[in-house]
Parts: C-alpha cells; sequence; structure tokens
C-alpha cells in the first residue's frame, strides 16, 4: 500500500517536471494530488475497514495527498495558477484566412 502511495505521489511530479513549464509545475502538481485524494476518499468509503485498524488505510493516503497538495499550493505564487488556469482554459484565436 505505501508502495502505491509513493508510486501515485512520484510518478505525477516527474510527469508534470517533464511535460509544463517550470513555473506551471506546482499548481498542476497541487490540483492532481487534490484529485488523487478525492479518488482515496471514495474509495475509502466504499471499501469499510474497521476504524481500529493498526494498518495504513485509504483514509490516510486522502490525508497524505492533501497535505502535499496544500505544500505545493503554498509553495507556489498565486500568479502562477492564474496562468496555469488561463493557459488550461483560454480558446485560442481563429486564424484568418
Amino acid at each position: 500500500m505505501l508502495t502505491l502511495f509513493s508510486v501515485l505521489t512520484a510518478l505525477p511530479a516527474v510527469l508534470a517536471l517533464h511535460l509544463l513549464e517550470p513555473q506551471l509545475v506546482l499548481p498542476a502538481f497541487s490540483a492532481l494530488l487534490f484529485v488523487e485524494a478525492a479518488f482515496a476518499v471514495i474509495a475509502a468509503r466504499l471499501i469499510h475497514i474497521p476504524d481500529n485498524s493498526d494498518d495504513i488505510t485509504l483514509w490516510d493516503f486522502a490525508g497524505g495527498f492533501t497535505l502535499i497538495g496544500c505544500a505545493a499550493a503554498v509553495f507556489g505564487e498565486p500568479d502562477q495558477a492564474a496562468l496555469f488556469l488561463t493557459e488550461q482554459g483560454s480558446v485560442r484565436p481563429a486564424s484568418s484566412p
């Protein structure tokens, strides 16, 4: 389970470093980790594990993803997040003939 958490955290970080511009890495990584946390919460709600479990549960993964996502958001600049959102949602101008 810990290996899965490590892979789901490290793989998006490496992909973001290689595919995005440097100023967009932290906002994209933060958003992706929040999405992973949401999936972990959904899986934890569907799979019922006793609350007194001594092992790492999916709730722990959701908390870890959220914590790392918040840290990435804090270290990133607000203008970087705005740049990431505007580049993803902007409409490309139509080419003139």
